[in-house]
């Protein structure tokens, strides 16, 4: 079972939903359903690829509307069906930075794998990995402004990471008192700085430079959305708490899960209201001023999570 969402970054609404689903619990048992079991045969891999083509195939018809981009992750296969949709390149692919991020270490981890000698301290271990891979998504959500930026400190953050005691590599770190690096803050105070991290060989870096810089392409760092990733995220919360992925539950549930979940997201819980009247449903001023209540925190809790001091948090966090 999937369901594919499709929204623009600018109003952060949903505007279109795919529920897919091919397998039926009463079919299987051999019992006689008067309803409609699957909407979609394949197999599962290619399903979000199906839903994708049948989004973006009734959007003018339906919409009256052409999509423009496309936000996804690494996996290029849903992409493919719809780059050419509306002619020639007319969808441009977007990914967020979560998931470019995650790239730099299943990459490193994948070319530890390979290469032998490379693992053991001192050299390329999971911990420096996890190191190289969050000071590269710091390094983009920090210049998110400006591609050039982005790509000088992403460099930076790489051989910031190398550096040790013995061979220091600074060079490419920002100046000052307000720079995120240690060592260059100490100069600018004329004070001295150890260097405790051990870095990496040179023979090591040099074999994962040429891997790590391919991540540093302008254009891949000018895709990378942040915005897409977060709103993601909260559509997938409210759907898992309408419907947990450990339940199975049939297609009618699935559809009606699913079309709450992106109701709650655009309209709060105060966009239900529209259709208990339609169903007759009489509505009680308590029930109400909860529907309201839960509104009202859930647009303060998002405004807290956008403060410069909480992202703040969530940076250290991480680190």
């Amino acid at each position: 079972m999937a369901a594919s969402q499709l929204f623009p970054i600018d109003t952060g609404k949903i505007l279109d939903l795919e529920v897919m689903t091919q397998y039926c619990k009463m079919c299987e048992m051999n019992i006689k359903c008067d309803h409609e079991c699957s909407n979609y045969k394949g197999s599962s891999g290619n399903m979000e690829s199906v839903g994708a083509f049948r989004i973006f195939e009734r959007s003018v018809m339906k919409r009256e509307l052409q999509y423009t981009e496309y936000y996804g992750d690494s996996d290029s296969k849903a992409f493919l069906k719809v780059k050419d949709i509306y002619g020639e390149d007319t969808v441009t692919k977007l990914e967020c930075i979560g998931h470019v991020q995650k790239r730099v270490g299943s990459r490193l981890r994948k070319l530890k794998k390979k290469t032998k000698g490379f693992g053991g301290k001192g050299k390329l271990t999971d911990k420096f990995i996890d190191k190289l891979q969050n000071y590269y998504g710091i390094a983009i959500r920090s210049n998110a402004g400006s591609i050039e930026k982005m790509q000088s400190a992403v460099i930076a953050a790489f051989f910031h990471c190398c550096s040790s005691n013995r061979n220091l590599m600074h060079g490419q770190c920002p100046d000052g008192k307000d720079s995120w690096c240690r060592y260059k803050r100490a100069l600018s105070d004329k004070g001295q700085y150890l260097e405790k991290s051990p870095g990496l060989p040179n023979s090591v870096m040099k074999v994962i430079k040429a891997t790590y810089l391919e991540l540093c392409d302008k254009n891949l760092l000018k895709n990378a959305c942040m915005v897409w990733h977060r709103t993601i995220m909260k559509v997938s919360t409210t759907s898992w708490t309408i419907l947990p992925k450990e339940t199975f539950v049939q297609q009618k549930t699935l559809f009606l899960g699913s079309y709450i979940a992106v109701l709650l997201f655009n309209s709060g819980y105060l966009g239900l209201l529209p259709i208990f009247n339609y169903l007759k449903i009489p509505i009680f001023p308590l029930t109400l001023k909860k529907y309201m209540g839960i509104d009202k925190e859930r647009v303060m809790k998002s405004k807290r999570q956008s403060l410069p001091s909480t992202k703040l948090s969530r940076k250290k966090a991480k680190s």
